[in-house]
């Protein structure tokens, strides 16, 4: 199977599009955690085994995948969510795709996620989420517990928002509690991953959709067969395109 990358500049950053042998008219946005990356030849799905792996089962299936940099460690930031508008637009100016595209979602990742659910509904046809954050004022207040990885918060917080550290406590931090999207979402929770804990993240949206009466799916997991999973999350986007 011939695969073809194009990584491509939008103002300061990175971005890159995984164009399959068979397109099969779906696109799907990858937003990633903290960690994640992209630059002009490389990005951190690349590097890391197993998220290559979902990217190359997604692509068999005729995805086409698109991926920005977003500005880094950007927690959420406005930034991101106007890049990431951006990047659906030139893409689906390049690209014969349907205009309603597939998130998939990790970690920090949620918090930009949730606003393009947000702002832009029409355009979005389901999201999947891996080990989501979605409140970023209760990861604040968890991480106030472990005074190296709080300052560091707070610093990539800061700098994200252009705001002063002193600042912060003023900001209104994304979250779940300001999101009523009805999109279908299932989130894919890691069990013995504790960078962002599922009881304030993804069992609480899990229990805020329920009682909206827009339920949605949370499926725990040890993280030991990620073919699995992959399949999973393939199964899911194709149950979300019976309507065009």
């Amino acid at each position: 199977m011939t695969i073809t990358e194009r990584f491509f500049q939008i103002e300061t950053e990175w971005n890159v599009i995984h164009l399959p042998f068979k397109p099969n008219g779906f696109g799907i946005m990858i937003i990633g955690d903290r960690s994640d990356f992209v630059d002009e030849s490389s990005s951190f799905w690349h590097q890391h085994y197993g998220r290559q792996q979902l990217i190359s089962d997604l692509m068999k299936q005729g995805y086409t995948l698109f991926h920005s940099n977003l500005y880094g460690n950007h927690w959420g930031s406005p930034g991101s969510v106007t890049m990431a508008k951006q990047l659906y637009h030139l893409v689906m100016k390049r690209e014969i795709l349907n205009s309603r595209i597939h998130l998939l979602i990790d970690g920090m990742g949620g918090l930009t996620g949730l606003q393009l659910m947000q702002e832009v509904p029409e355009k979005i046809r389901s999201v999947a989420m891996l080990n989501p954050c979605l409140d970023l004022q209760a990861h604040l207040e968890n991480e106030k517990e472990h005074k190296f990885f709080y300052k560091r918060l707070i610093k990539e917080i800061s700098s994200a928002y252009g705001v002063d550290r002193k600042k912060i406590p003023c900001l209104k931090l994304p979250s779940f509690d300001q999101i009523n999207s009805h999109l279908p979402v299932r989130i894919w929770q890691r069990m013995n991953s504790t960078t962002y804990s599922p009881q304030h993240h993804s069992k609480k949206y899990e229990e805020r959709r329920n009682k909206a009466g827009f339920p949605i799916q949370l499926i725990y997991h040890l993280g030991d067969n990620p073919y699995r999973i992959n399949q999973s999350i393939v199964r899911f986007f194709k149950e979300n395109e019976k309507v065009l």
